[in-house]
């Protein structure tokens, strides 16, 4: 049939199979380029010439095993580890931003620019918190492209974005999909625990590189991957950048991020703290404690309340709350969101810095003792944040573990030691007191949950 296409279907009639045919209408292929409805070159020829390929290299010093020794052979000795991974430059003087884990520990730095320059770049400041480094390069006063960076919150799930970095090794590489989810908590990678969720195909190499919206800034720098294989399965995710900002910002001045401190605790709203608190549906974060004299406090906190949003950002968990603070810096007031009793209350806020009180006094356990080899610390609010936790309370925590010590046979990093021999322990003075006499018992603090090791 002239101008005209039959698909032939299946169809019951009458209880029997029959075919019948279904006209659709013939559409003509595209001409050339030209015709084409959409195509992303455009914008991968703007963007791509700031996104560079990293290759580090790290000597890692090994031990031989040998059967017997052998005269004038060491028994040490080094290995050359070479990685690979991508990064962003954010300036035109050659700042680059990636992943701390690309660098981390590396020798020498190598950047391979889309126009197939090198140069040796060198670390300017790390936050691994946030996996997240700067990178220098000298190009001689020669002006580099750059990405600007786009509000993260200002994306939408369904957004169309691009991948870019160096996967595998492959060299530059674009990869496009949309926006999965936002706000996506991904534990284990981070301290914000924050991220962007695209489906565009992310694999090894692809970390520190990134992520672009269509109007060609950058949203994100691609971190991590969820695979039970190694490769993509289209679950990659992003740290959004409004931290990059932060990042950018202060590691260019050699500082680090301070996480402002709210001076309340809090926990996570269930389903059954809900039904209790009379909430429609379970958001926010409920108050569980205002420290007298804190920026909560101050500003009118009480016990119960239920934080649903902070500077007219949404807050419904834990990691969300550690990525706006971030995000924000100390001494600046902003609106905090609350729901009291049913209604909806907002309070301004000023932010402080987390306060090292009581001082730390970090000593290291000794002695012929169970908790010999356990650094040890008094909780603050400054080492709850360095520790990225959003809940803490006063006492002793463990900070490191020496390794193959006899603490670390039941006790790790994070640990409360809450008492010992059956008394409470408040702080690292009294720890030693207790420990001094004889260690017949140790009750630990973790994740909530309390529980006594015994000793004979």
């Amino acid at each position: 049939m002239a101008g005209r296409a039959i698909l032939m279907a299946m169809a019951m009639v009458s209880g029997q199979a029959a075919l019948v045919q279904l006209p659709v209408s013939a559409q003509p292929l595209p001409k050339d380029r030209s015709e084409l409805s959409f195509s992303y070159a455009p914008l991968v020829k703007r963007v791509s010439p700031a996104v560079v390929n990293i290759y580090t290299t790290t000597s890692a010093r090994v031990q031989r095993r040998l059967p017997f020794p052998f005269p004038g052979v060491p028994n040490a000795g080094e290995r050359v580890q070479n990685a690979l991974g991508s990064g962003v430059l954010v300036r035109p003087d050659g700042l680059i931003i990636t992943n701390a884990h690309v660098v981390k520990g590396a020798d020498e730095i190598r950047v391979v620019l889309a126009d197939r320059r090198e140069f040796d770049a060198k670390v300017v400041s790390q936050e691994e918190r946030f996996d997240l480094a700067l990178l220098r390069i000298d190009g001689n006063g020669d002006k580099f492209p750059f990405l600007e960076l786009r509000d993260s919150d200002s994306v939408e799930v369904g957004d169309i974005v691009l991948a870019i970095g160096n996967p595998f090794g492959l060299t530059q590489t674009v990869t496009s999909g949309i926006i999965s989810a936002l706000a996506r908590s991904a534990g284990g990678i981070n301290d914000s625990s924050f991220f962007i969720q695209t489906d565009a195909a992310i694999n090894p190499g692809n970390s520190g590189g990134a992520l672009v919206s269509l109007d060609g800034r950058l949203i994100g720098i691609n971190t991590a991957i969820y695979s039970q294989t190694g490769g993509s399965v289209g679950i990659g995710f992003a740290t959004p950048s409004n931290i990059v900002n932060r990042v950018v910002a202060i590691g260019e001045s050699g500082g680090r991020i301070v996480r402002p401190w709210l001076g309340i605790n809090m926990q996570r709203v269930t389903p059954d703290l809900a039904s209790g608190l009379n909430l429609p549906r379970p958001a926010g974060l409920v108050v569980k404690e205002v420290f007298p004299g804190g920026p909560g406090a101050r500003a009118g906190l009480k016990r119960n309340d239920v934080i649903v949003g902070l500077k007219d950002q949404p807050i419904d968990d834990e990691a969300s709350m550690r990525f706006r603070l971030a995000t924000l810096q100390v001494d600046t007031v902003v609106p905090i969101r609350i729901i009291r009793g049913g209604k909806e209350l907002v309070f301004d806020m000023k932010l402080a810095p987390p306060p090292e009180d009581p001082p730390r006094d970090k000593s290291v356990l000794e002695g012929r003792q169970p908790l010999s080899g356990a650094a040890v610390s008094n909780m603050s609010p400054a080492v709850a944040d360095e520790l990225g936790l959003v809940e803490w309370r006063p006492g002793v925590i463990v900070t490191e573990i020496t390794p193959g010590s006899y603490a670390g046979r039941f006790i790790r990093p994070g640990d409360m030691i809450m008492g010992v021999n059956g008394q409470d322990v408040h702080n690292v003075a009294e720890l030693k007191k207790r420990i001094a006499g004889g260690v017949a018992s140790v009750t630990i603090g973790r994740e909530g949950m309390m529980s006594t090791v015994q000793f004979r």
